[in-house]
């Protein structure tokens, strides 16, 4: 028998008229709620659609796919996941319209991160710490393992397309890496999509708004004590795989007014890191 939308009753598709309800209203950022059964990426198909200036290309757009075939990661990584076990969608802001400068707009990924993990502890009652810059870990028995990531990309001259793809029911059997982890597996006391969707756009609701009305501050919108606050990475000995394949080895000390992890290095250097990928590395 072919599968159906309804035919893995613990994986129940999400309610778009019960989404639509409840995130549009007036006053809200949030413009557009569409749900798609599968696509090859959210992020391609918003950005395309803002290029276009079709319908659903206002800010506040939302786009959520039950299930994704090309969905990337940083770096053009592969994200796969099984139909309707997580939470796969890009959203479209437009800081640009707001005369926000572009040199803070770096911030909108680590933004999204702190808005993620406020709205899951609110709803699902699991701590999501942040790697720097994009990932979002969970604790499963006893390791922190990557739950969740972040992918930025640009839409037009005013406007950014954040992708959040979030593992929630994934099994350990289903684990695409035995560093990945889900919601479940970290004992989430809800793995109903559905709300856990409405509480992690409404976070980022509030800390956008509370950024753009801040001119895109970090430190007067709070963003720059919160992320760091909720930072895995800082205080911790990594290893940044820089462009043009160098490395540096050092302790994260900190977060820059533009949002780079700074690594202080054996020789007593401070570097700040603006691009890379970031490994924690185990104390020695």
């Amino acid at each position: 028998m072919s599968e159906n939308r309804w035919s893995n009753l613990d994986r129940p598709p999400l309610n778009t008229t019960a989404l639509r309800h409840a995130l549009l209203r007036p006053g809200s950022l949030w413009s557009s709620v569409d749900v798609v059964e599968s696509t090859g990426s959210t992020n391609t198909d918003l950005v395309a659609r803002a290029a276009a200036k079709e319908a659903g290309s206002e800010e506040g757009a939302i786009l959520v796919a039950e299930e994704q075939s090309a969905a990337r990661g940083r770096l053009d990584r592969r994200w796969s996941a099984p139909a309707r076990s997580g939470l796969f969608f890009s959203v479209l802001l437009k800081p640009g319209a707001h005369a926000i400068p572009v040199e803070r707009w770096g911030w909108l990924p680590l933004l999204t991160g702190v808005a993620v993990a406020t709205g899951l502890s609110r709803s699902a009652g699991v701590d999501t710490a942040l790697k720097w810059p994009n990932d979002l870990l969970v604790t499963v028995e006893g390791e922190e393992r990557k739950a969740g990531g972040i992918l930025a990309e640009r839409a037009g001259e005013d406007g950014v397309v954040i992708g959040i793809g979030l593992n929630i029911t994934l099994r350990k059997d289903e684990l695409p890496v035995p560093t990945a982890g889900s919601l479940a597996l970290a004992g989430a006391v809800s793995t109903d999509r559905d709300p856990l969707l409405r509480a992690v756009l409404r976070s980022l609701e509030q800390w956008y708004g509370d950024w753009r009305a801040a001119d895109g501050d970090p430190q007067a919108s709070g963003l720059h004590d919160a992320y760091a606050a909720g930072c895995s990475t800082l205080g911790r000995t990594v290893r940044a795989e820089l462009p043009g394949d160098r490395t540096l080895t050092g302790e994260a000390v900190a977060v820059d007014g533009d949002g780079r992890l700074v690594l202080a290095t054996g020789e007593g250097v401070q570097h700040p890191v603006g691009a890379g990928d970031i490994v924690h590395l185990r104390p020695i």
